[in-house]
C-alpha cells in the first residue's frame, strides 16, 4: 500500500513516502490522485535511477528514484495492501475486542428445545457485567416489565425467554460497538445506535417475509458493521487517500475501501466471524450485506441488506460512508418492501433506538 502522508509533485520527499520496493520493482502512487504503477527496477536504472512520468490519470508529473533506501526500510500496515495488509490484520485478531462468550453460548441455550429460563439466566449470571447490563435495560422504558426486575431470573419470568435472549445480546454488543471511529467520521455510539436500527429494521422484516429468520437476523444486525471497528485505524492511516478518492462525489466509500485497501468491511468482517464464534449463517450475510445478489439466493442477505440501507435512510448513526448507500431493486420486490412499508420502519427504529439507548 501506497502511504498517502506528502507534500508536492515536484518534492523528491513525497516520492520517499509514495513509493515502496517489492522484490526487483518498485510501487509507486501519483502525488495527486492516488493511482497506482508497477515500474521494474531495470527501467528505473536505465534512466540513471531518477524517472520522472506524467500520471495517465490526472497527468501530474511522478517522479521516481530519489529517497529509495528509505522506501525499503518502510514495512507498516500503512505500506501495505490487499491479501498482505488481509493477512496482517487477521495475525492480529487476537488484538480485537472479542464478542463476550456469553452471547454464543447463550445463543445455543435458546436453539436447544430442551432448555429453559434457568439454563439462559446462569449463563448471562456468570458474567457481572452483561448480567448488570441486562438488568439494566430490562427496567428500561421501553420494555416496560411490570415490575421492578432485580435478577436475571426473575426477567427470564417476567419478560420471556426469547426478550430476555434480546438484551443479552445487546448487552454484549454494546460493549464493543460503542467506540469512536475517526476513519469512518463517526462518534462515540454512532455505530452502535446504527446497529441498533439496522437490527430493529432487520428483525421487522424478517418477521413478516420468513419468521424462521427473526432472531438471527436481528443478531446479524446488530454486528453487520463489526468490519468498520477491524479498518478504522487503517482507514484513518489514509485519510488523505479515501478523500482524494472521493472528491468527485461519484464513489462510495464503499468503493474506496476496496480501492484503496483491497478489501471492504465487509469481507474483513465475515474472515473474522470465527474468532467471534459467529454462525456461518449469520458470516455470510455480513458479507454480502452490501451486495445481495452475490449471496446465491440467500433471502437472509436481503434482509440484512434491506435493514442496513432503510436504517441509513432513516439517519441514525451515519457516518461519511452512508450518504451514497442505496436500497436495492431487488431486494424491495423479493421482500416486497412499499414505500409506506420503509417509510414506517425509519420512523419505528428510530423510537427504538432512542428508547433503547436510553437504558444505557
Amino acid at each position: 500500500m501506497i502511504s498517502s502522508g506528502a507534500r508536492t509533485a515536484s518534492d523528491p520527499g513525497k516520492c520517499q513516502k509514495q513509493t515502496v520496493s517489492r522484490g526487483n520493482r518498485m510501487i509507486v502512487a501519483c502525488p495527486e490522485c492516488g493511482r497506482k504503477y508497477d515500474i521494474p527496477d531495470e527501467k528505473i536504472k536505465a534512466f540513471g535511477g531518477h524517472v520522472v512520468f506524467p500520471c495517465q490519470e490526472c497527468k501530474a508529473n511522478i517522479e521516481v528514484g530519489r529517497g529509495r533506501e528509505t522506501a525499503e526500510k518502510t514495512d507498516s500496515a500503512e505500506q501495505l495492501s490487499g491479501a498482505d495488509l488481509k493477512k496482517k490484520i487477521l495475525q492480529q485478531v487476537e488484538d480485537l475486542p472479542p464478542m463476550p462468550q456469553v452471547a454464543d453460548k447463550g445463543r445455543k441455550i435458546i436453539a436447544d428445545e430442551n432448555s429453559s429460563f434457568k439454563d439462559l439466566a446462569v449463563v448471562i449470571e456468570a458474567d457481572p457485567a452483561i448480567a448488570a447490563r441486562v438488568l439494566k435495560i430490562a427496567n428500561s422504558a421501553y420494555y416496560g416489565a411490570s415490575t421492578n426486575v432485580r435478577s436475571v431470573q426473575q426477567a427470564s419470568v417476567v419478560l420471556g425467554m426469547e426478550t430476555l435472549h434480546e438484551l443479552l445480546t445487546l448487552a454484549c454488543a454494546s460493549s464493543v460497538l460503542g467506540s469512536e471511529l475517526k476513519g469512518y467520521g463517526l462518534s462515540a455510539g454512532d455505530l452502535w445506535q446504527h446497529s441498533l436500527a439496522t437490527a430493529f429494521c432487520a428483525r421487522s422484516i424478517a418477521s413478516r417475509k420468513d419468521p424462521k429468520f427473526a432472531d438471527d437476523s436481528f443478531s446479524a444486525g446488530l454486528i453487520h458493521d463489526a468490519g468498520k471497528l477491524i479498518l478504522d485505524p487503517y482507514v484513518a492511516e489514509r485519510k488523505k487517500e479515501f478523500d482524494r478518492y472521493l472528491k468527485d462525489g461519484d464513489k462510495t466509500f464503499l468503493d474506496a475501501e476496496k480501492n484503496i485497501l483491497g478489501f471492504d468491511h465487509s469481507e474483513i468482517a465475515a474472515d473474522v466471524c470465527g474468532k467471534w464464534q459467529i454462525p456461518k449463517t449469520i458470516a455470510t450475510v455480513i458479507r454480502y450485506h452490501h451486495n445481495p445478489s452475490q449471496a446465491q439466493n440467500n433471502e437472509f442477505a436481503y434482509i440484512i441488506h434491506a435493514a442496513d440501507a432503510i436504517a441509513m435512510m432513516s439517519g441514525v448513526g451515519t457516518g461519511i460512508d452512508g450518504v451514497r448507500y442505496t436500497l436495492d431493486d431487488e431486494a424491495v420486490e423479493r421482500l416486497d418492501l412499499k414505500s409506506d412499508d420503509i417509510c414506517i420502519l425509519m420512523s419505528e427504529a428510530v423510537e427504538y433506538v432512542e428508547k433503547t439507548t436510553g437504558s444505557f
